[in-house]
């Protein structure tokens, strides 16, 4: 999930024609409308803090915990995403793989611009789709007038919240029609009518196809594990195309319910079910609220002082602004959770110091796209938290056992640098190193003022976690408080700034959530389908031991990450994994941290490698080639290979907690 927002769709070629006036018109209404949404939802969002503040103030220091609060932010998870979800469309925020899409573009343009408009007719019929099954939920609960809590105590009618499903559903659908009318009229003003005629053709075969094909594998008589295996094949084919993938997920589980069933109502049934009520869990307000903390701290300049006090203290040793990178950066990383926030701080602080003091330009962006996969493993972590989920574990436990691991690949990657500036030079330096410009601090007086704001961070939010004064989502909302009062006494946080931040909250955590969602169809429909137990049985009959089956899994996961990104790789794969990896003597607690720096090197990989785009993105100004990342950011990937066999040679590393 990029935190990096792009710039949103134009409309191409207004007033060309009919069809491109109407395209401009609804796209112009439409876009006010879902900003509008969205602002509310981003409010929301923002006000949990504010709510879940407020009630660990009341339980630990007034023994007076507020009541309901833990169903308002269930609540408030399901009714903000959906408000917010057509705007993270229109914000080029829905996850999509779309790099055999350039390729695909640059060899036939005109076949890019048909598959674009196929692309947002596809995710149109998935909202379709999904609002009609939103819809009969929304109804029976006004109808028996549904609420949730303690009557006479707190409650609330829930039928509010089901009609924003339904209304964030169908903003979404228009959304994307109004994608596809775009689509069509850039196809219009490029290629003309030979490019209307070929999306008509294309269409025409597409829904003869359908019609063809679905019935004769519905009357097929294919087994459940079949049907399982073909919907995941299909889903692999269909994501590499470039649909987006939460819609993917959530259209393909459905489509394999009702050939697992045989019948329509059974797919719906799912799908209302999962849209309505699988979000409403207080376990995800963590998402937004660990974005927003680890946005306000970036936000906040305090990666750059930590950089500062890194450096300062590195300087004496042979490649030390390097290490001084890797030690800020896992520093940053036990407050933000974020990969992506630490390679956009980070490229913009170390880099251009390392290169100033005579570092080679390959060198100085592989240190800080490597080192910035520290932020998804050292707690608190976004993608620890969705294993959590997924694994049903305690994301406190999955927290503690990420240290070790966390320190042991940090100093891993210092290790490297300093070995490669003391005896190949020629691979750190263009010229002799020169450190004498460092910031200098008198005394430890400065420096210790620099570090407190991120150790203070740190003790607060982790130290309450493992201290038992509240739960790491809770954490979440008192890291952010905590990042956001700094900023402001600082007079770091200017109105602008914070809107900035709570926006781009919004639109990460719904697009999170979102593929959290659509991954629980396709979840529930591989279940369904014995997919998960037969490859279970199946691997068991290969008689391969833990380690083996640790080393073809971290494989398959470093090969998934060369396409997709992490949440939608975990959302996929660990389902069918961990009872494999249970059966084999493996623990859950080890294997989610196998699993997280096992998708993380699919960070820094060619030809998806998110973080090398976010700091070739940040750096385009200074003319970085994303050629130049990879290339250097390669010895890391090394490194991250040889901490994953040690962690696999030696499980007990990925599995110390506080138990």
């Amino acid at each position: 999930m990029a935190e990096i927002t792009p710039k949103p769709e134009t409309t191409t070629g207004a007033g060309h024609g009919p069809v491109i006036a109407l395209a401009h018109r609804l796209d112009d209404a439409l876009r006010r409308v879902t900003e509008a949404m969205s602002s509310i939802g981003t409010v929301w969002f923002f006000a949990l803090v504010i709510l879940i503040c407020a009630e660990v103030i009341a339980r630990e220091f007034f023994l007076a915990p507020i009541r309901g609060v833990t169903e308002l932010a269930a609540y408030s998870i399901v009714g903000a995403t959906f408000l917010q979800l057509s705007n993270s469309l229109y914000s080029e925020r829905m996850t999509r793989a779309d790099f055999l899409l350039s390729i695909f573009g640059k060899w036939f343009p005109a076949g890019l611009a048909v598959l674009e408009v196929i692309i947002s007719l596809i995710g149109l019929w998935a909202m379709i789709i999904l609002t009609q099954a939103a819809w009969p939920k929304l109804v029976e609960t006004y109808v028996e007038a549904e609420i949730v809590g303690i009557p006479g105590e707190f409650s609330f009618q829930v039928w509010p919240l089901r009609l924003l499903v339904v209304l964030g559903s169908a903003m979404t659908a228009l959304a994307f029609f109004a994608r596809a009318l775009r689509r069509i009229g850039a196809v219009n003003a490029q290629h003309g009518k030979a490019g209307l005629v070929a999306v008509a053709v294309t269409l025409v075969a597409l829904v003869s196809l359908w019609y063809a094909v679905f019935p004769a594998v519905m009357d097929a008589g294919l087994s459940n594990f079949a049907i399982g295996a073909m919907m995941l094949a299909v889903l692999f084919v269909v994501v590499l195309m470039g649909v987006h993938i939460g819609i993917t997920m959530m259209l393909i589980g459905f489509l394999g319910l009702w050939l697992l069933k045989g019948r329509i109502a059974f797919g719906y049934s799912m799908l209302g079910l999962a849209g309505n009520e699988f979000l409403a869990n207080y376990y995800f307000s963590a998402v937004p609220l660990f974005v927003l903390m680890g946005l306000l701290v970036a936000a906040a300049d305090i990666g750059r002082e930590t950089f500062a006090v890194a450096s300062w203290l590195t300087r004496p040793i042979r490649g030390g602004l390097g290490i001084a990178t890797v030690g800020a950066n896992a520093l940053f990383a036990a407050i933000t959770g974020s990969s992506v926030a630490s390679a956009t701080v980070f490229a913009k602080v170390a880099t251009p110091e390392m290169i100033r003091h005579g570092y080679n330009r390959k060198f100085s962006v592989g240190v800080v796209a490597g080192s910035s996969v520290l932020g998804m493993l050292i707690p608190p972590s976004l993608l620890l938290i969705v294993y959590g989920f997924l694994a049903e574990q305690s994301v406190g436990f999955l927290f503690t056992a990420a240290i070790i691991p966390g320190v042991i690949l940090a100093m891993a990657m210092s290790g490297l640098i300093w070995f490669s500036a003391t005896f190949r030079p020629e691979t750190v330096f263009d010229t002799h190193p020169d450190a004498g410009d460092v910031e200098e601090f008198e005394g430890i007086g400065k420096a210790a003022m620099y570090l407190a704001p991120i150790l203070g961070l740190i003790a607060l939010v982790l130290g309450g976690i493992y201290g038992g004064l509240f739960t790491p989502t809770e954490g979440g909302a008192v890291g952010a408080a905590g990042a956001l009062l700094y900023a402001l006494a600082r007079g770091r946080l200017p109105l602008g700034t914070l809107w900035r931040v709570m926006v781009e909250t919004g639109q990460i955590a719904t697009t999170v959530l979102f593929l959290i969602l659509a991954a629980n169809i396709f979840t529930i429909m591989l279940a369904s389908s014995g997919f998960v137990q037969n490859i279970s049985g199946i691997i068991n009959g290969l008689n391969l031991n833990l380690f083996q089956f640790a080393v073809c899994y971290v494989l398959l996961l470093v090969i998934l990450g060369m396409f997709l990104e992490s949440v939608s790789i975990m959302l996929i794969i660990v389902p069918i994994a961990l009872p494999t990896a249970l059966a084999l003597g493996g623990d859950a607690i080890w294997f989610g941290i196998l699993t997280v720096i096992a998708v993380e090197i699919g960070l820094l990989t060619p030809p998806f490698g998110l973080s090398c785009y976010v700091v070739a993105a940040t750096l385009r100004d200074m003319g970085v080639q994303l050629v130049d990342i990879f290339r250097g950011v390669m010895p890391f990937v090394l490194v991250m290979f040889l901490v994953t066999l040690l962690l696999i040679v030696f499980p007990v590393l990925g599995s110390v907690t506080l138990q």
